[in-house]
């Protein structure tokens, strides 16, 4: 399977990648149907690994599911869940397996979750777990031990959050990013694009890395109230909230926000990194409300 995701960041295309949640059973039928709703529209599916501490089936197998059926995925790794033996193994596996798509986490703490008497292990942070993918791809091990064949031939990217208030901490923690082996950067969800204007402009511009920024559908005033309580490090505007309050349709109204946040977006940065939870396949739609043309069939 062509690596239509790397192709395009190499060619500077403007890039589309969307979230998808595998199920919390062992049955992928919902996952795969949302991520065949994506065919033709973004360039790859990130497959989330246990996002907010809870349980839910592993990223790699549903990586190489949707692989299975001609999705390129973006495979979340996160170092909560995994000592180094660990992650080396799944990330060896992962190459082996053809998913080249690695996003690098550090993983959400584990008493947010749903398993909060779990240990977390930590071995690693996003940063080191760059450098490892790095020393893999050139044929070592953590340990500098040559590998015994193939070095791997993964595509490391990262998380970026230009809103987080101490702007020195964004800076360093990019540059420490990029310096580690990061190819491509999806941010958190973005509200204030001012704000990722000027990280554009001031900070990512060194660079030659894309940026994706993330672009969240919100379902009602209630729902964007939600986000802003348990989610750290987001707040959506008053002005947002109160929009989706008085909209006749608060689903479809959130759907205009995404649309006109990807057209402030597309002027900005590299791309666009698409969550809708539980609504992926309303998607489509929205890149087609702001003027996002289908991708070429592959």
């Amino acid at each position: 399977m062509t690596n239509r995701f790397r192709t395009a960041v190499r060619a500077k295309e403007f890039l589309i990648t969307a979230e998808v949640a595998p199920p919390k059973g062992s049955n992928p039928t919902h996952a795969i149907a949302m991520a065949q709703s994506l065919k033709n529209r973004v360039h790859a599916v990130n497959i989330t690994d246990g996002s907010r501490a809870v349980l839910r089936m592993s990223s790699l197998a549903m990586a190489v599911i949707l692989q299975q059926q001609n999705i390129e995925p973006i495979c979340q790794i996160a170092c909560r869940d995994r000592n180094l033996i660990g992650l080396q193994a799944d990330l060896l596996g992962a190459s082996a397996l053809g998913i080249h798509n690695i996003l690098a986490l550090t993983g959400d703490p584990v008493k947010a979750g749903d398993h909060p008497k779990a240990k977390a292990v930590f071995d690693l942070e996003s940063v080191r777990l760059l450098k490892l993918i790095s020393k893999l791809n050139t044929g070592f091990d953590f340990n500098d031990k040559a590998l015994p064949d193939d070095p791997t031939n993964l595509f490391a990217g990262a998380a970026v959050d230009p809103q987080i208030k101490s702007w020195s901490s964004v800076q360093k923690r990019f540059e420490r990013k990029v310096e580690a082996g990061a190819q491509f950067f999806q941010s958190q969800l973005i509200t204030d694009f001012e704000r990722l204007d000027k990280f554009m402009h001031q900070v990512a511009a060194a660079t030659d890395k894309p940026i994706l920024a993330g672009i969240f559908l919100l379902k009602s005033a209630k729902n964007a109230q939600f986000i802003n309580r348990c989610v750290p490090g987001v707040d959506i505007p008053q002005h947002i909230i109160d929009r989706l309050g008085a909209a006749e349709d608060p689903l479809y109204e959130g759907m205009k926000i995404a649309a006109e946040q990807v057209r402030l977006a597309k002027d900005i940065c590299q791309g666009v990194h698409m969550m809708a939870v539980k609504k992926e396949n309303l998607i489509p739609q929205i890149l087609d409300m702001a003027g996002i043309e289908p991708l070429e069939k592959s």
